[in-house]
């Protein structure tokens, strides 16, 4: 029996927006939630993948936007109370791996870009979000945050940042909207195994002058599993706390990341 064949609590007919649900850690939370029942609406900037994604999804609400931009979220929650009728969870998860470089050579327009989508994106989502789980009666925003979110990340500045503002922002949201019964809680993944870490392996390598293989090596050493996680373990995390058997989880920072002890 796999963790998916397990039914959580709670989640069957849950209304859930998804941003950046069409691929990578967005997608794998929009397959875990649906396998429990639960009703899902995602967008992305990535419309091919929102078509594919979206037949898997059982036909599920989809549209293409940029969560930087504040009438695309507005079009994209009007989409998800039009087809679902309401909200009770929402998955902050859109976010971009930013620039690599020393704070000296990043440029500007880099770090407002990994800024505006990884943390006032969460905003702008959390803002339209709030109402709609308040006439729920309460609900849920999990928000995706990092390793990077806790440790200091250099040549990663903008990221880091931006996630460390994803747990700030979660902290004050559980505080504001848990009298109205709505949870607020960040997850926080550590060094996740898919083409996009490669990717920021890559960069890392050539920023400090080493090969692939010993910066692959030296991420590894600094996690006390030695191993990476996978996408499922960070989406069967939020269907966990977007469940009943996460009733009383609120203002939580929890990181799925095998203990990374620095980056």
């Amino acid at each position: 029996m796999t963790v998916v064949d397990l039914q959580l609590p709670g989640l069957a007919g849950q209304r859930v927006a998804i941003t950046a649900g069409a691929g990578g850690i967005g997608l794998a939370i929009a397959r875990v939630l649906h396998a429990q029942g639960a009703r899902v609406a995602i967008c992305d900037v990535n419309k091919d993948a929102l078509d594919q994604s979206r037949d898997e999804l059982g036909e599920c609400p989809a549209i293409q936007a940029d969560v930087s931009d504040p009438d695309a979220v507005n079009a994209f929650f009007d989409l998800v109370e039009t087809e679902l009728g309401g909200l009770d969870a929402l998955i902050n998860n859109a976010g971009i791996a930013g620039p690599t470089g020393g704070v000296e050579e990043i440029a500007v327009e880099d770090w407002k870009r990994c800024i505006d989508i990884g943390l006032t994106g969460q905003f702008l989502c959390a803002r339209c979000a709030t109402p709609m789980l308040k006439a729920a009666g309460g609900g849920s925003i999990v928000g995706m945050s990092s390793a990077a979110g806790k440790h200091g990340y250099a040549f990663r500045t903008p990221y880091s940042s931006a996630k460390f503002g994803v747990i700030g922002l979660t902290q004050s949201l559980a505080k504001e909207l848990g009298p109205h019964n709505i949870r607020v809680n960040a997850i926080l993944p550590g060094i996740v195994a898919g083409s996009r870490m490669e990717g920021v392996i890559r960069d890392r390598a050539v920023a400090t002058g080493t090969d692939y293989g010993e910066m692959e090596a030296e991420y590894l050493a600094k996690i006390s599993l030695r191993r990476m996680v996978t996408m499922a373990d960070v989406a069967h995390t939020a269907a966990f706390l977007l469940s009943d058997a996460g009733a009383n989880l609120s203002g939580q920072s929890l990181a799925v990341d095998g203990n990374v002890e620095t980056l």
